[in-house]
């Protein structure tokens, strides 16, 4: 499915939703690899033509190593409920998007000082607002999102692009350990309990 086309679905829903006290709401959800931030940035370049967008990548958002690494816990309950302060997005994110907020603080991290600083964030209620990142549609967020977006890419093409990719972790065989101890095994967790392509709005086929 073409950009444009995706872009004309969204700016539809935006004009005709029957809130606008508040913006739309979409979710780009996808596991690693996929492709969530080529195409938030691709839709960006589009819709900022057509109203106001505002991006919030999720991954801006995870809290210090010191709070998801050597908790006790296996590694993929780290990645799955620790990567993130959960409360924190849904009370001091999504909650204030639906009440109003239009000046909202979110903790940035920083991962050469290891440390999160926190930022205000304008919002135009009258606007789209693209989230992208991992497990955006667990319990906690979905019910805020108005249109839930995930990107469905064959497993072998994922795979391929986060091990290529994430050069950071060590060598090849280090990258495989990781990711089949932690990032994996959370992924899998996430599909068994939250079912995030079958409660999608819209699945678009990233191969």
């Amino acid at each position: 499915m073409s950009v444009h086309k995706i872009v004309n679905e969204l700016f539809h829903l935006f004009n005709t939703r029957s809130f606008k006290q508040r913006p739309f709401i979409v979710a780009i959800d996808g596991l690693s690899g996929a492709g969530k931030t080529t195409m938030v940035k691709e839709l960006e370049d589009v819709l900022k033509r057509k109203c106001n967008v505002t991006i919030i990548h999720m991954d801006d958002h995870i809290v210090e190593n010191t709070k998801r690494y050597n908790t006790g816990y296996d590694e993929w309950f780290e990645y799955y409920y620790l990567q993130w302060d959960i409360d924190l997005i849904k009370n001091d994110l999504l909650e204030k998007i639906h009440n109003y907020y239009t000046e909202i603080s979110l903790p940035y991290y920083d991962k050469n000082s290891n440390k999160t600083t926190l930022k205000e964030i304008t919002i135009s209620y009258d606007s789209i607002i693209l989230i992208d990142g991992i497990f955006l549609q667990r319990k906690e967020w979905k019910s805020f999102y108005d249109y839930k977006i995930f990107l469905n890419c064959p497993r072998e093409i994922r795979y391929e692009r986060v091990l290529n990719r994430d050069l950071y972790i060590g060598n090849l065989q280090t990258r495989l350990n990781k990711y089949k101890r932690r990032y994996w095994l959370g992924e899998e967790h996430y599909l068994k309990t939250e079912n995030p392509i079958e409660q999608a709005d819209k699945i678009i086929d990233m191969n």
